[in-house]
């Protein structure tokens, strides 16, 4: 008769045999990984995006310390340090990377083509190279595209126009930087649908901010909007209080710049899509490929108006525009 101790010994020996995922699953319960946070900005401005990586983790069972740790590279708004920084986390090494951007995800691509990446908020994942597909990605790359489509920058100048009330063919200042990722000419064509006139400004640094409000005030510009790029995103303190002091509407791209300040945003909320993105980490590191790991697009987008900027800005917002609103801050 077999004794307890040698049927533990057959039992172990069996399971070392049980096909994936079983016994890998086990192993992952017990193994400390670690995920590699590659951040475009700094942690004064973004440390709240990060945290909502670990805070949906932990939801899913990993947790800080335990069987998870976490490595940061922020770049400070300099996009020409992430290849340094993504070389980094690939020589620490870590598991999978999780980038804040499509410029993070691209310098993790060139650093590693083994490693998984979670790219989050790219703007045009196929046209940049990180993924074949949106449905088979094909590589190492998968993760969440923040594409502005024709009909969310459609969405984004109709709701300004509601709130514009000097006459016909209002100005509309789209603000730009080397780092803004998004079809800007599309905005024209909107515009034009719409009865809006919309010009074009980049801004390549802080001093740019001052001058670019300043010329936009002498010119009797009607109104800014401003896409939510790492410059921008970065000194969004700066743009909404300029754009409050030049008495200028604003509709942002990224629900921050109104919690700033400024007067609108429409916009899928950064914090959801990087908790989802902790939904894919937990995958890849339980198994699953990112190469067949389907890209996904936002499926909520949520206006957001803040009352007492629009006060402060001597406008009144339509009782409709309130009503439609999903947060209004007083």
């Amino acid at each position: 008769m077999m004794d307890r101790r040698a049927f533990m010994l057959v039992s172990v020996s069996a399971g070392a045999a049980v096909p994936w995922p079983t016994a890998a699953f086990a192993q992952t319960r017990t193994k400390v990984r670690t995920v590699g946070l590659l951040m475009t900005t700094s942690r004064s401005v973004a440390s709240h995006i990060a945290a909502a990586v670990v805070d949906g983790l932990r939801e899913l069972g990993h947790t800080e310390g335990k069987n998870v740790l976490f490595e940061y590279r922020w770049a400070e708004g300099q996009r020409e340090r992430l290849a340094e920084l993504g070389a980094e986390l690939v020589r620490h090494p870590v598991d999978v990377i999780v980038a804040s951007s499509q410029a993070a995800a691209l310098a993790a691509q060139r650093a590693t083509k083994t490693i998984p990446i979670v790219m989050v908020n790219a703007a045009d994942p196929i046209k940049a190279g990180l993924v074949a597909s949106l449905a088979r990605p094909g590589g190492n790359v998968t993760g969440l595209s923040q594409q502005l489509t024709p009909e969310i920058r459609a969405k984004q100048l109709q709701l300004l126009k509601e709130l514009l009330t000097k006459g016909s063919r209002p100005l509309v200042v789209v603000l730009h930087s080397p780092s803004t990722t998004v079809e800007l000419g599309e905005y024209e064509t909107t515009g034009r649908a719409l009865e809006l006139r919309v010009q074009f400004i980049e801004v390549r640094n802080r001093d740019d901010l001052g001058r670019t409000f300043a010329a936009m005030a002498r010119d009797h510009v009607d109104a800014v909007l401003v896409p939510g790029d790492t410059f921008l995103f970065t000194e969004r303190q700066r743009v909404t209080e300029l754009a409050l002091e030049r008495r200028l509407p604003g509709m942002y791209s990224l629900r921050e710049f109104t919690e700033a300040g400024g007067l609108m945003s429409y916009s899928a909320p950064l914090t959801e899509q990087f908790r989802r993105a902790a939904v894919y980490v937990d995958k890849i590191l339980r198994g699953a490929s990112p190469a067949t790991l389907p890209v996904e697009s936002p499926s909520h987008y949520e206006l957001v108006i803040n009352l007492k900027t629009a006060k402060a800005l001597g406008l009144t917002v339509p009782k409709a525009l309130l009503q439609r609103a999903d947060e209004v801050i007083q």
